[in-house]
């Protein structure tokens, strides 16, 4: 029994000693009082509960805010290559005129680093998985 309880159960036999003394007629304005005292331990641990609870959500939403979220729609990753695409005959044009073949080796290793680095980005597990699966394939 922890000291609320111990504190509630005080209540309850002073109000029986209280309604013993006094007598009948007093008996509902006692059990009112002391329903009273019920009730506002029961707000009381209400309260606690609800300010406890709505300090984890602040605190989860604030993590969820710091953390970086992996951004997955067909727009972006659709926009993303597209841009790469063009983005490539330029620098395909700039690495050839420069440095022939391997500058255009260099400038497509370059966009597709990019491109791999994106993928990685908006699908960490993607490389996990595989590099998982590999490992167990080792191990038998």
């Amino acid at each position: 029994m922890d000291a609320r309880d111990a504190d509630l159960k005080k209540e309850l036999d002073a109000t029986l000693q209280t309604r013993r003394e006094l007598g009948e007629e007093y008996e509902s304005a006692l059990i009112d009082s002391f329903l009273e005292k019920v009730d506002q331990r029961i707000d009381g641990a209400v309260e606690r509960r609800v300010r406890r609870q709505v300090a984890e959500q602040q605190m989860t939403a604030a993590r969820d805010s710091r953390s970086p979220r992996p951004t997955d729609s067909f727009g972006e990753r659709f926009g993303f290559g597209i841009v790469s695409l063009v983005l490539a005959i330029p620098l395909s044009a700039i690495g050839g005129g420069v440095a022939h073949l391997p500058g255009i080796l260099v400038a497509w290793a370059g966009i597709v680093g990019v491109n791999v680095v994106q993928v990685a980005r908006t699908h960490p597990d993607l490389f996990r998985r595989r590099r998982a699966g590999r490992d167990h394939a080792w191990e038998d």
